[in-house]
């Protein structure tokens, strides 16, 4: 199993794979989760048990357990950082972008991405992790602002 230091990386190339290339099936879906439990107010539940800033225990533990097969990570040759992502939103359904829930903690994962060429959001990673578009350009990986 290949595995993330950085869950939020993770993330990210969920999004391009379940989300944007349907390549890594079936999507996740929360509301489909929930409605299992017996949830069928998604948001009520959530603001109901002050989780607004969280990441639900149930995409947690789906999404670090979900296994993804290096031809797959070879496909990736972009990645996007964007507030407003799928996988996001099915993490933490009520998730308004304020505070730094998503933010990236480390780069280690580029090296289970050998297609990398390209990763959009460039000012919010710098923002995140300064020196990290330097760490981009020595692997050949262009940033976009």
């Amino acid at each position: 199993m290949t595995a993330f230091r950085d869950f939020n990386f993770k993330l990210l190339v969920v999004e391009k794979l379940m989300y944007w290339d349907e390549t890594l099936t079936p999507a996740f879906s929360l509301s489909e989760h929930m409605r299992a439990r017996g949830v069928q107010d998604l948001d009520a539940y959530v603001r109901d048990n002050a989780l607004e800033y969280t990441v639900l225990d149930e995409p947690r533990a789906y999404f670090s357990q979900l296994e993804i097969p290096e031809e797959l990570l070879a496909t990736v040759d972009e990645l996007t950082f964007d507030g407003g992502h799928q996988v996001f939103m099915e993490c933490a359904p009520v998730w308004d972008g304020e505070d730094d829930l998503f933010d990236l903690r480390s780069l280690d994962d580029l090296d289970l991405l050998p297609n990398l060429k390209l990763f959009t959001g460039g000012s919010a990673l710098e923002y995140m992790m300064p020196g990290s578009l330097e760490v981009l350009a020595a692997r050949g990986i262009t940033a976009r602002f």
